[in-house]
């Protein structure tokens, strides 16, 4: 009996023993191991033993870390307050540091991501600030992974998520957004103006050449105006002119002929009828 349950407690003993110095790392994590207080080494991930009492393990996780970063309210070199919000994408690359070197690693990037989003916006006008968001995300990047090099963490992006402006000021561009696209309607216009003046120029240079052209481009546009059987009547501007030149030509005959002098009368002797048989009488002269 007595050896029966030394054998129970020692396996019980055992279970406890291999349930205490077994543990699983995951595929993403690597193990941090302190022994007596030190750091004894880095367990990479799969089954691993410790010493009970003596060891403590620390899982360190390898993935990808997403951290919005809350809205900041921040005056632009500009003055002009704006509220700015931003997401931050990093990773520990030493396990080592991101437990030794700092007590918690995501708090302190939290807090120093607000820090740099807020004086990294201060330097820049509201400009560059909607204008210029990829250089902006890249130095604040680089102010990062400045700070938390120590840390053993690699900050791998950051994105300015959203831009809050006050109502005036968004009134206020809308309505240099609404100038500018005037500006570039009437310069469109104005350039549409010029080339349509060209080519009517050049299209005048060719009938001039080509007298023929001038009249066929006439015809043509008289049978565009007909096509909708309308009652509109066209003189082109040639017929106008044959029709005055005919007038001043029928002008100047009728005044040549009114200039001519007139023609003398030429005597005409009177016819006597003479009855058969009959002399005619000698003629008298006085």
């Amino acid at each position: 009996m007595n050896t029966l349950l030394t054998i129970v407690i020692a396996v019980v003993v055992v279970l406890i023993a291999m349930a205490l110095s077994l543990r699983i790392i995951k595929q993403y994590e690597q193990g941090v191991l302190f022994r007596f207080g030190r750091v004894l080494a880095v367990r990479e991930p799969g089954l691993r033993f410790i010493v009970p009492l003596v060891d403590v393990l620390h899982r360190v996780s390898k993935r990808i870390v997403t951290m919005p970063i809350q809205s900041q309210g921040i005056i632009t070199r500009d003055n002009v307050s704006v509220d700015v919000s931003a997401v931050a994408y990093f990773r520990v690359v030493d396990s080592t540091k991101a437990v030794v070197a700092i007590e918690n690693v995501y708090a302190a990037i939290d807090q120093i991501a607000q820090t740099t989003l807020r004086k990294e916006v201060g330097q820049h006008t509201l400009d560059e600030t909607l204008s210029e968001t990829d250089r902006i995300n890249l130095d604040i990047r680089g102010l990062l992974d400045v700070a938390t090099e120590e840390w053993g963490v690699q900050v791998t992006l950051v994105e300015l998520k959203d831009i809050q402006l006050p109502d005036s000021m968004k009134r206020a561009m809308a309505r240099q957004a609404e100038a500018e696209r005037e500006k570039r309607a009437k310069i469109i216009n104005a350039e549409g103006e010029s080339l349509a003046a060209q080519a009517l120029g050049d299209a005048s240079d060719v009938m001039m050449a080509h007298p023929l052209a001038l009249q066929l481009r006439n015809l043509q546009s008289l049978v565009e105006i007909g096509v909708d059987k309308n009652t509109t009547v066209v003189f082109p501007a040639p017929l106008m002119s044959t029709i005055g030149e005919l007038g001043a030509f029928l002008a100047k005959e009728t005044a040549a002929a009114t200039a001519l002098p007139p023609v003398p009368a030429i005597p005409v002797t009177p016819r006597i009828d003479v009855p058969n048989g009959a002399r005619p009488a000698p003629p008298t002269h006085n």
